[in-house]
């Protein structure tokens, strides 16, 4: 096994393992991108006891959920943006059509609706990219599991009922 030496705050020298413990249950769980939110719990148990002990694989987790993050942040915005330039564009034009002569508006007219057009056409696919990016990922379940773990146990308990 590789040794990495790294510094703490202390500025003492402490070592940081860069392979795997178990690399077994290291090639599993980075063939699921070290996603074991869909497992069972009993199924899952030897998973987390793996990423209490290996920093490796934490790491690398942290990793592959922070890129999710980024993925669907960074849609979301894309979304929000486009969004927002084509009811500007779609507004401004409404304002240029009222006050401009007919040949005028006819240019004015053409050009708007073509940028409007680039901005819902950029809606569309940044929703498209959303939708793939939460198909693709283990985001939906990691997040529900983060829910999960910060709702009171009694009402938990009584959504689980109810379902």
């Amino acid at each position: 096994m590789m040794k990495r030496f790294a510094f703490d705050s202390r500025g003492a020298r402490s070592e940081r393992s860069t392979t795997c413990t178990d690399q077994v249950v290291g090639a599993i769980l980075s063939g699921w991108r070290y996603d074991i939110s869909g497992l069972s719990p009993a199924m899952r148990t030897d998973y987390e006891q793996h990423f209490t002990e290996c920093s490796h694989c934490r790491r690398r987790q942290r990793v592959a959920r922070t890129i999710d993050v980024l993925l669907i942040s960074v849609s979301t915005l894309s979304i929000v943006a486009f969004l927002l330039a084509a009811v500007i564009i779609h507004r401004v034009e409404l304002i240029t059509h009222v006050g401009k002569v007919e040949l005028h508006l006819y240019q004015a007219h053409a050009v708007a609706i073509s940028l409007e057009a680039v901005a819902v056409t950029g809606l569309v696919l940044s929703t498209l990219l959303w939708v793939l990016v939460a198909v693709a990922t283990p985001l939906p379940g990691f997040l529900g599991e983060m829910v999960q773990q910060h709702i009171p146990s009694d009402l938990r308990n009584r959504f689980t009922k109810a379902a």
